[in-house]
């Protein structure tokens, strides 16, 4: 690690998405939400690594392959059934997804990778037993790293609410900044208002929550109550996989290059300005928009960034 390159250390699922084809016959496509976000990050040039479970099969061989052409480094133990993990995906007519999971999630460690950031999310967090080893490393490396949330959730693998929202809301209390559909918020808070519980969670702890919200945009809510509203990206759909993925990664990355990483993250998040604050979120809903416009997880490289934001080939690079 060097002083002009932070490490990204992202800890959760990797596996096969198997997608319907143009001819509606079934295909392997890599992914995971938070392999999605490692990828995301390599292709942004960042020093990423990638702590998952893969299995000793050919579905393995694929991810594996697939994270190091984006230039992540792959930290993976072997699965316990000796299967890589795979979701079953469907789209519907507006392409927005949905899934049915065949997931091993027995995480035994995380290695002490030294990091800056420290990003987390989606089953990896509330699926035993590996959940209890996430949020160990996560707490660990409190003060340490600028630790990110994505919650994710999923309630094909987690249908009672209760545990996951406990869960969650112990993540989120260490977590610095925290990143969240409305979908989610509605699974895991249905009786409360997405932008309120945002509030709620800025109070307890994390610098910046971000509400993303499909379409519409983003809300960003910093401690104190203060709300950022980013308008939505036009943008033609072919699918939404990976979209909140893209957009998590684009984000730590623009936090990394305005130096919120590292020891004293959470006061350099706290000390930036709203101006910075719209721009990293602005540009992280970009991200999204160049993904769902192409199908499956494919979140842009530096320079196709660099074209959309209209900024030069330095964008979000310190």
């Amino acid at each position: 690690m060097t002083d002009t390159q932070p490490r990204v250390l992202v800890v959760g699922e990797a596996l096969v998405d198997v997608v319907p084809g143009p001819d509606g016959e079934p295909r392997d496509l890599p992914g995971g939400s938070p392999a999605n976000v490692a990828i995301a990050l390599g292709r942004l040039e960042r020093d990423v690594r990638l702590v998952t479970l893969l299995g000793d099969d050919a579905r393995g061989a694929a991810v594996r392959a697939w994270l190091e052409a984006s230039n992540v480094v792959v930290l993976a133990g072997p699965t316990g059934s000796g299967r890589t993990s795979s979701a079953a995906v469907t789209l519907d007519e507006s392409g927005a997804a949905s899934y049915v999971f065949d997931l091993d999630w027995e995480l035994s460690a995380v290695p002490d990778e030294e990091c800056e950031v420290l990003h987390v999310g989606s089953i990896a967090t509330v699926l035993d037993p590996g959940a209890d080893v996430v949020l160990e490393a996560f707490g660990a490396r409190k003060g340490r790293a600028l630790l990110s949330l994505d919650p994710n959730a999923r309630p094909a693998i987690t249908p009672d609410r209760a545990g996951p929202a406990a869960r969650v809301e112990e993540l989120v209390a260490l977590a610095d900044v925290v990143k969240v559909s409305d979908e989610d918020l509605a699974w895991l808070h249905p009786d409360r208002d997405p932008v309120a519980t945002a509030a709620r969670w800025a109070a307890a702890g994390p610098g910046l929550v971000v509400v993303t919200r499909g379409g519409e945009g983003a809300v960003a809510v910093r401690p104190g109550g203060g709300t950022l509203e980013v308008p939505g990206v036009p943008v033609a759909v072919a699918d939404t996989v990976g979209a909140g993925d893209t957009f998590s990664g684009v984000l730590v990355d623009a936090l990394l290059a305005l130096g919120a990483h590292g020891a004293g993250a959470g006061d350099a998040l706290r000390a930036l300005s709203d101006r910075d604050v719209l721009g990293a979120v602005t540009t992280a809903a970009i991200g999204a928009a160049i993904n769902v416009s192409r199908p499956g997880a494919d979140p842009p490289t530096r320079a196709e960034l660099s074209a959309a934001t209209g900024d030069g080939p330095e964008v979000g690079r310190e």
